[in-house]
């Protein structure tokens, strides 16, 4: 008897069989999953179960009671005992749980001719604790929720969206339209795995495409605020200039630094446009042709992610370093293209 296997990061799927451990498995069928003792005790190959179930001949030394019961693996000592979907992400922690707050409207403005910055404070002062690249949830009661990823810096009063404007949207059209400064929302926050793995002290690259530059911006603003930093470069993808709503801001940081690069590139730019054409993820293995040694950011539309995920893994890069924002699976865009 034999059991699928899915890796959800990679998209790749093999099968295993009973008789063998599913890391024997991945490299029988040519899948690269992360492992370096092979016998239980770095941890190298831990992986999260989102589906399925694994037995071990002796338990693992390098996987405690607690992460088994939590539903983690280790696939060079684990054996199927049914069809498994395992992630790789290493999801961080968050600073604080996740709580009701009643935020009001500081200002609005408008940053492109469908993308709107809201700024929130929440109420009684209250500064509001994540780590960034996480998000919020917009609570609108019987109309459900809108999530938006934070765009300002963690140590920031105020509290910053990027709102992209849906044709017909509650929230994002007839809602944020009439909204004033004054009006209240309630909120549920911090929220979300993504952010900066500081562990791996790898080269950066990050590369999203619309207002999938929200987190990526919260997190350099933490990041480039550091004294040891690993360099950084940002890819920036839009279809015309005019959707590059902080090219000036990210141009001038850039300018002022050694160890940041900002790479904006254009799907559909005019005749004016000098700059990098074509996709984002193109423009990184054009600088690139060789990411086995960087740590990779994405965040953008699920085309784009998909896209980049199978380019830069062919491309050396290892699911381990590669990190997008998994709200992306449930929704529109990572930062809150919902209706």
């Amino acid at each position: 008897m034999s059991y699928r296997i899915t890796w959800i990061e990679a998209q790749r799927s093999f099968e295993a069989t009973r008789g063998e451990t599913v890391l024997e498995a991945a490299r029988r069928a040519g899948v690269t999953l992360p492992s370096e003792c092979a016998f239980g005790g770095c941890g190298t190959c831990r992986v999260k179960l989102v589906t399925g179930r694994v037995h071990y001949a002796e338990p693992p030394p390098a996987l405690s009671p607690e992460e088994a019961a939590n539903g983690y693996a280790l696939m060079c000592q684990a054996h199927a005992l049914a069809d498994l979907e395992i992630s790789t992400e290493r999801v961080l922690a968050a600073p604080t749980p996740p709580e009701r707050h009643r935020a009001s409207v500081v200002r609005m403005e408008a940053l492109s001719r469908d993308v709107t910055r809201l700024v929130l404070a929440i109420d009684n002062n209250v500064r509001l604790a994540f780590r960034p690249g996480q998000y919020l949830n917009v609570l609108l009661g019987e109309a459900g929720t809108r999530s938006f990823s934070m765009a300002s810096g963690p140590d920031e009063t105020l509290i910053e969206l990027h709102i992209r404007r849906i044709d017909g949207g509650y929230f994002t059209q007839d809602l944020l339209s009439a909204m004033r400064p004054g009006d209240t929302l309630d909120i549920g926050a911090p929220l979300g795995g993504f952010g900066y793995h500081e562990e791996d002290y790898r080269p950066i690259v990050m590369a999203a495409t619309g207002t999938g530059i929200a987190p990526l911006r919260s997190m350099l603003a933490t990041l480039l605020g550091s004294e040891d930093v690993p360099p950084i470069d940002l890819y920036w993808g839009a279809r015309t200039s005019d959707d590059l709503y902080l090219h000036e801001e990210f141009a001038q940081l850039a300018a002022g630094r050694e160890d940041f690069r900002f790479v904006p590139v254009l799907s559909r730019a005019d005749d004016a446009w000098s700059g990098v054409r074509g996709y984002v993820q193109d423009a990184v293995l054009a600088d690139y042709p060789d990411l086995s040694e960087h740590a990779l950011y994405l965040c953008g539309s699920p085309v784009m992610i998909a896209d980049a995920r199978r380019a830069f893994v062919a491309h050396g890069a290892s699911v381990r370093y590669l990190y997008a924002d998994s709200f992306t699976f449930q929704h529109p865009q990572c930062v809150g293209a919902a209706q």
